[in-house]
């Protein structure tokens, strides 16, 4: 028996997001999706392969891949922006290279990545002396270190896990971050603090931080959802945390 059906516009009614995880990430798809649950738009992701290390050879091969993970995302599909998630390899790479790479499968979409939500998030801040906090090795901090500073970003207190396990970094407890930013964000002349990585868990800690501190805490994927849904075209603060989302995008 052959079934009559009607169409509607599907997913197309809604915002669409499309988001590129690292294939060892664990931790952004569920910071993602409690930030998104207030908001009526739509999440497709697709995974990029990453190695279990972190270095700048590791992270550099990602440009070589991305294509075609962006690919992957629904091609019959209008999406209002689109990501790279990886703060480290979007430094590594360039932003205006992951970009390119994103638009030889989705042509004219707004794309960003968690270094440049990062540094639009505290320009909209109006943050300039930044505690800077990673999970990296000495030469991908140092790297992102210096992409910060030509972007007239001030570090002036700055600490690191040193590891280049992902599976490590997405176990570091979430106690341990809270102590973590306390010390990088109690120094007099900070004003806010930068948390880098995707793999980081920080959105449990991130409103005690910043009431302990009195200061703002953005993470990479604090900044990397604001500034998705703001390209996207969507407002509000739902109920993400963190002082963020209670301001509107400035221009970059």
């Amino acid at each position: 028996m052959k079934l009559n059906f009607t169409l509607d516009k599907g997913n197309a009614a809604k915002v669409c997001l499309g988001l590129i995880v690292l294939q060892a990430d664990e931790t952004l798809k569920n910071e993602f999706r409690h930030a998104i649950r207030d908001f009526d738009v739509s999440l497709f992701h697709s995974r990029i392969p990453s190695r279990p290390s972190v270095t700048k050879e590791t992270l550099a091969q990602m440009a070589e891949d991305m294509p075609t993970a962006a690919g992957l995302l629904p091609q019959s599909t209008t999406f209002n922006a689109m990501a790279y998630a990886c703060t480290s390899g979007a430094t590594v790479i360039g932003p205006s290279e992951v970009a390119a790479k994103i638009h030889t499968q989705h042509p004219g979409v707004p794309v960003t990545d968690p270094i440049t939500a990062v540094i639009t998030a505290c320009r909209t801040l109006r943050i300039k002396k930044l505690g800077f906090l990673t999970p990296y090795l000495p030469e991908v901090s140092n790297a992102m270190r210096t992409l910060l500073e030509e972007n007239e970003l001030q570090i002036v207190s700055f600490g690191s896990f040193e590891q280049d396990q992902e599976k490590v970094v997405s176990r570091i407890s979430e106690a341990s971050m809270l102590e973590a930013i306390v010390r990088i964000g109690k120094e007099t002349d900070c004003e806010g603090v930068f948390v880098s990585c995707t793999n980081l868990r920080t959105f449990g800690v991130l409103e005690e931080a910043e009431k302990i501190l009195g200061k703002p805490v953005v993470s990479s994927n604090l900044a990397l959802i604001w500034h998705m849904l703001r390209l996207a075209g969507v407002e509000g603060q739902g109920t993400v945390p963190g002082k963020l989302f209670s301001k509107e995008l400035r221009a970059t």
